[in-house]
């Protein structure tokens, strides 16, 4: 077996392949054959390496080069001059703004502080291996887990040691993960199974979809881990078919171990047996609830089910099923094998371990982190998240997703946890972390995510199909300016309605955005209503477009003016008919001076 001198590993998640990662890295391989550097030089396409916001990463070791923001025409200058040469390319190296000074230039993956901020358990592997080479896995401990519970650990032991651990389920309801299985493990019955949710359907959530395409194996020890605590012989992995790349290596990987006796009969020459198959979701919303997602597995509609009985009892083709997200597996085989105490030993009284979070909107730091339980929630804004851009204020952070909250600048210093959340009118959720500014307006906010939430609501029950409909119509009223001092009153007693009346999970928390906005920011919901302002300058209708006294007269915004609503001289000043004006922003884009403002 040849040993290489260098390894350049590319990224080839989804964000990073969206910019032209797989030209990149097809780029450094025709280059590396034409030089001759097959024998010395690896080109690995690895999964998400989790800083999204410098992509496409390139990474060369051993020096731990790191070079963000790759372009198909750097790959030449790496390869002539670091490959060939020993000489590290400064210009293209990540500028680490979050080190001192003397420190930013990235010449090791190891000191950017982006990742010395973090702990990774779940993400362990993402950005490190090759996902489609199942040696790779196993050489960092992969199936090592699986091969000591089946043969030196009975299945209540397993159990046990999960229960131990505090790990609960990281796909936003928090229920202990060891209980979940244990009670699968305590139903009768001659077949059970073990499913996996990895539908992730709230906007700007990609945690699972990233482990997917960075560490597929780990998933599949995970289940057949479960499988075997709990009696299930097969497991469903639910994922939705608008993650091609997550779909082909989960593919690849179910295949390598099979073909390595890792899935199928007799697992370790035990008398233990697992197999798994994947089923393609279409993209529903809905889905992500565990009952609609069984309902979509045997090939019925997706649409809840009453519980009880819940999945442990009745799930899966009316079997005992045990439903996890793909996060929550991924922290098994590594609770196996370093103890149930190592993993509790992370994290808060209440919730143990780590956190992945799917970091978004206005910061600078863009991409995927995972951190202890308890972390700060400034911490991860202004340090890990390195602050917000164009140096704009902090406003709000919406975690959860559609089914989560805001939270304010009054809350960066509280513990993030699954009770400290909750008690902010928020929720962990899957794990999104969208970050706004002062230009985000609230109320256009809690519309955003209330139209998402009709736009995906399964209709099954009158709460959820009708009362957020509702919401939406006066919602839509505020930010038109035609609301009324009665239509909080009336967002509020819906809300409450919904909440208590909802079949599933996803339409009692449907009116969490509209409820915390209106608690932080009822101020603003008010200026909407009463002074039919938008403080923002987010909501058209309630906006006015004013030529300032920086006006030079030249005549750009009067050309671009698709009403012809702008008057003046050349070189004069000029003026808007605010009763003509449609409000399309196009000249103020046109303006060389800024001398147009919305009001």
């Amino acid at each position: 077996m040849s040993l290489f001198r260098s390894h350049v590993l590319i990224c080839g998640g989804t964000g990073c392949t969206s910019s032209s990662s797989d030209k990149i890295e097809d780029r450094f391989r025709e280059l590396v054959a034409e030089q001759g550097l097959d024998q010395e030089v690896m080109v690995v396409r690895t999964g998400c390496f989790g800083l999204c916001e410098e992509g496409p990463i390139c990474i060369v070791h051993p020096e731990g080069s790191f070079y963000s923001r790759v372009k198909i025409e750097d790959v030449d200058t790496i390869v002539s001059e670091h490959l060939m040469k020993g000489r590290v390319v400064e210009s293209l190296l990540y500028r680490d703004k979050l080190a001192p000074p003397e420190k930013q230039l990235a010449t090791s993956f190891s000191d950017v502080t982006f990742y010395k901020m973090q702990h990774r358990v779940a993400l362990k592997n993402c950005g490190v291996i090759n996902p489609e080479v199942i040696e790779e896995y196993i050489a960092y401990d992969g199936y090592k887990a699986l091969g000591k519970v089946l043969t030196e650990m009975k299945p209540s032991e397993v159990l046990e040691i999960v229960k131990q651990s505090g790990l609960k389920g990281r796909g936003g309801g928090g229920f202990p993960t060891g209980l979940k299985w244990e009670f699968a493990a305590k139903t009768e019955g001659p077949i059970k199974y073990i499913g996996c949710n990895a539908d992730e359907g709230d906007p700007g959530a990609f945690m699972d979809r990233s482990i997917l395409e960075g560490d597929p194996h780990c998933l599949i020890e995970a289940m057949a881990i479960a499988g075997y605590a709990t009696g299930a012989e097969k497991g469903y992995v639910y994922i939705r078919a608008e993650y091609p790349i997550a779909v082909k290596r989960l593919r690849i990987a179910i295949e390598q171990a099979k073909e390595h006796g890792l899935l199928g009969k007799n697992l370790f020459g035990t008398e233990f047996s697992f197999d798994m198959e994947i089923r393609l979701g279409a993209g529903a919303f809905v889905c992500g609830e565990e009952t609609a997602l069984i309902a979509s597995i045997e090939g019925e509609r997706g649409m809840p089910r009453p519980k009880p009985p819940f999945p442990a009892h009745k799930g899966i083709f009316g079997k005992p099923t045990v439903i996890n997200n793909v996060e929550t597996f991924a922290n098994v085989p590594q609770i196996i094998l370093n103890g149930a105490e190592w993993f509790a030993s992370m994290g808060t009284e209440k919730s143990k371990g780590t956190k992945v979070f799917a970091l978004g909107g206005k910061i600078n730091n863009s991409g995927l982190i995972e951190i202890e339980m308890g972390t700060k929630l400034r911490h991860v804004i202004e340090e890990i998240g390195g602050g917000i851009p164009n140096g704009k204020k902090f406003k709000a952070v919406q975690t959860g997703g559609p089914s989560g909250g805001c939270i304010t600048a009054d809350h960066l210093d509280v513990p993030i946890d699954y009770d400290n959340l909750i008690a902010l009118g928020s929720m962990m959720g899957s794990g999104g972390m969208i970050v706004m500014d002062e230009d985000n307006c609230m109320v256009d906010i809690a519309r955003f995510f209330l139209d998402f939430t009709v736009d995906e609501s399964c209709g099954k029950c009158v709460p959820c199909r009708e009362g957020t409909r509702r919401m939406l119509e006066i919602l839509d009223r505020i930010t038109e300016g035609k609301g009324e001092m009665e239509d909080i009153e009336k967002l509020e007693r819906l809300a409450k309605n919904i909440k208590a009346s909802s079949l599933c999970g996803l339409g009692q928390t449907a009116p969490n955005p509209v409820l915390s906005t209106l608690r932080y920011f009822r101020t603003e919901y008010e200026a909407h209503i009463v002074g039919k302002t938008c403080p923002a300058g987010v909501c058209q209708a309630l906006l006015t477009y004013v030529i300032t006294d920086a006006c030079k007269g030249c005549t750009l915004c009067k050309k671009v003016c698709p009403v012809g609503c702008i008057t003046g001289e050349v070189k004069g000043l000029h003026y808007i008919d605010p009763d003509a004006c449609i409000k399309c922003g196009a000249c103020m884009s046109k303006c060389p001076f800024n001398a147009i403002i919305k009001k």
